[in-house]
């Protein structure tokens, strides 16, 4: 992971001109994962504000939603980065031209079907699959290859991810009862439980470069592998016996957790770079959302829509956003100490969307409706304005004139 967090000294050469969206995963996946979160909620929201439903027969048009959000959006995302990552961690070369197009079709293949033809939802399964499948081996052959068996962990989730997006299309295709929700289940808490172990890892190496003081953070690991625990503990009992008391102490006890861990990573100078504070922001809105679950497991308490919201949003769309504006700028020779701009306001409207959906409506329950609109709004344009700053910086080659 260190080598993943090295970024090479900005060059004075003029920049190439060549089209390299192909030459490493982090480039399509990143920028066509930010084109589909815009494109997809847009959709969702004209189906909600007009009452018009996919024509799925065997999952509720929330449940094709959040599928969408969860193995299409946020998928793609851990493929750029997954893709981007094992190549600096193994020192082996991961899909580039041809090869990466090809995933990426499949991919894109699945989304649109199901985003504008779900009735072909069994096209969109078979490419989904294949894409998935695809991911795993591009993956997993240079971690076999030179034998890095540490980095299985963070695979092992590719492939529970991709079991869970098994059990949906089980599901929406009619060939099972149930399974939807159970992916649905998987597909959130994995993203999480990703997030949580990735951010242990390179966050407070991002700190401590990134702030002018100088830090030292500690990480402890006895933390570190009792959350994971927790995590596995919960999801199970989401999957079987479903106990309110045990969601309410593990939800209690993750937030807790969490919180302590995030408090030891915390110094002053984080909140002058936007390329921290949003990831800082991010996980602390993941923490809220453990504690509103454990809430929402106690009787006439509060509907889970609003923690599943608080993760989802706050959580995965927040961060997702602030590494991808890290490794895009980091992964072609730009300075990641001058983002553009721009991404403070980038990362404001995605959190805006977050406390729209998640807090709005707690404090204005008459408002239900609007407050969904204005957090819709403000995701929509978080992700289109990433796109539009983006796009030259993921497209062009290297300023450095390095391959990738």
């Amino acid at each position: 992971m260190q080598q993943f967090i090295q970024i090479s000294p900005p060059s004075h050469k003029a920049p190439p001109h060549g089209f390299a969206l192909l030459n490493l995963g982090f480039r399509p996946f990143f920028l066509f994962a930010a084109a589909f979160a815009a494109i997809s909620m847009t959709v969702w929201m004209w189906k909600y504000l007009h009452f018009t439903l996919p024509p799925l027969f065997y999952v509720s048009a929330s449940q094709w939603h959040a599928h969408e959000m969860l193995y299409g959006f946020a998928f793609a995302v851990i493929a750029g980065f997954l893709l981007t990552a094992v190549k600096n961690w193994t020192g082996v070369a991961t899909l580039q031209g041809w090869p990466l197009l090809g995933l990426l079709l499949c991919w894109a293949g699945a989304r649109s079907l199901m985003l504008f033809a779900p009735e072909w939802a069994l096209i969109a399964a078979g490419l989904d699959m294949l894409f998935n499948l695809w991911l795993i081996l591009a993956v997993a052959l240079p971690i076999i290859k030179v034998k890095q068996w540490r980095q299985l962990g963070v695979l092992s989730k590719v492939i529970f991810l991709t079991l869970g997006n098994m059990a949906f299309y089980a599901q929406a295709l009619g060939w099972t009862a149930s399974g939807a929700r159970a992916a649905l289940w998987v597909g959130l808490l994995l993203n999480i439980s990703l997030i949580m172990v990735i951010s242990r890892r390179i966050l407070p190496g991002f700190i401590e470069r990134g702030v002018k003081a100088d830090v030292t953070l500690k990480n402890a690991s006895w933390l570190d592998n009792l959350l994971m625990l927790a995590l596995v503990v919960l999801l199970l009992n989401l999957l079987t016996v479903e106990s309110a008391t045990t969601n309410i102490i593990l939800g209690l006890a993750i937030g807790m957790g969490s919180s302590l861990r995030l408090w030891r990573w915390h110094t002053a100078g984080l909140w002058q770079v936007p390329l921290l504070w949003s990831f800082y922001c991010g996980l602390w809105l993941i923490n809220a959302g453990f504690f509103m679950f454990a809430l929402s497991a106690m009787e006439n308490s509060i509907s889970p829509i609003f923690a599943i919201h608080c993760w989802a949003i706050g959580g995965i769309g927040v961060i997702t956003l602030a590494m991808m504006a890290r490794v895009s700028l980091g992964h072609t020779g730009r300075n990641i100490h001058a983002p553009p701009r721009s991404v403070s306001w980038i990362f404001g409207l995605c959190i805006a969307a977050a406390l729209c959906r998640v807090f709005l409506p707690l404090l204005l329950p008459e408002s239900y409706r609007l407050s969904v609109m204005l957090a819709a709004t403000c995701w929509i344009a978080a992700f289109t304005w990433f796109c539009i700053v983006y796009w030259p910086i993921l497209s062009k080659s290297r300023i450095d004139g390095s391959p990738g």
